[in-house]
């Protein structure tokens, strides 16, 4: 019998499928599955049935033209409303997020005496959890570092001063303010994209400055025509990262949890679950092909 020789790119796909299997099986598992399941359910009027299990009768769209009719439990907003500010917070957080962590990588990228020092500082309490430094701050320092209008400046004060000088709406300088004055909580969603960040700007090859410097470009110049083209991709990636993590942490994701099992109203509950994700495909398409195009510009 002849034995089966196999290529270097035989062995290669092998041992790509070998490392690639743990994410297919977990996508399957944690993922696709419970997408399914929640699909089924927002068609569904869930109850409990004799033997302790769930019941399943069809009820078509019932779920769905329920679901706004129902009143939510925060601040007496409608969904449709609380769908609105979460799109409209997204066009201030996402790019400040974006551009923040950017800053924070240039100055963590340079080289000066003690960086390893200043690296540990910023990044420790990333890894270590925020809430848990905030918390023995507050305890040291007797106060609550995250509460709103504790910062630096007043919240309102500046969005007004800001608005009368700049004509911004205010409706779009309030969250920006919002996160100022809680500067914790930026750093916090910025830590991740910090370090993708500065793993990009290592990667970018010294003979691309060098000839920048050869050729009279200043540092602006540089910055413009070396750094942004070559992490270009990387901030796209930041972006649609940025966009999801902010989507998980929303008080929408906190209305699915309250109807699935503190209402016990599981059809609904599924229904803002399906509406929720095609909202954030919505959102990360017209992200994508708005930043695809500018990738292709650059490439």
């Amino acid at each position: 019998m002849k034995k089966l020789k196999m290529t270097r790119n035989m062995r290669r796909n092998i041992y790509g499928f070998i490392f690639l299997s743990p994410f297919f099986i977990g996508f399957i598992m944690f993922f696709l599955i419970p997408i399914v399941r929640t699909f089924f359910y927002s068609f569904q009027s869930v109850s409990v049935g004799s033997n302790g299990g769930m019941e399943f009768t069809y009820n078509g769209l019932k779920n769905y033209f329920d679901l706004f009719k129902t009143e939510v439990t925060t601040d007496s907003k409608t969904l449709t409303e609380l769908f609105a500010n979460q799109n409209m917070d997204m066009l201030t957080a996402v790019p400040l997020i974006t551009v923040f962590s950017l800053f924070m990588a240039l100055l963590a990228n340079k080289q000066f005496k003690g960086r390893a020092i200043v690296r540990m500082i910023f990044f420790l309490p990333i890894i270590l959890g925020l809430s848990l430094v905030t918390d023995m701050l507050a305890m040291t320092t007797g106060s609550e570092l995250t509460e709103t209008g504790g910062g630096l400046f007043s919240e309102s004060f500046v969005s007004v001063l800001l608005f009368n000088y700049t004509g911004i709406p205010l409706r779009i300088l309030n969250p920006i303010m919002g996160y100022v004055d809680n500067i914790f909580d930026l750093i916090s969603h910025a830590g991740v994209q910090t370090l993708i960040y500065l793993t990009a700007l290592q990667s970018i090859s010294p003979s691309l400055y060098e000839v920048a410097r050869i050729e009279g470009a200043t540092a602006y110049e540089t910055f413009w025509k070396v750094t942004i083209p070559s992490i270009m991709h990387i901030i796209m990636f930041v972006v649609v990262y940025t966009i999801v993590e902010l989507f998980l942490e929303s008080q929408i994701a906190k209305e699915v949890y309250s109807f699935a099992f503190e209402q016990n109203k599981i059809g609904i509950g599924s229904a803002l679950s399906v509406v929720y994700i095609l909202n954030v495909l919505l959102v990360l398409a017209v992200v994508a092909l708005i930043l695809g195009k500018v990738v292709k510009r650059y490439e």
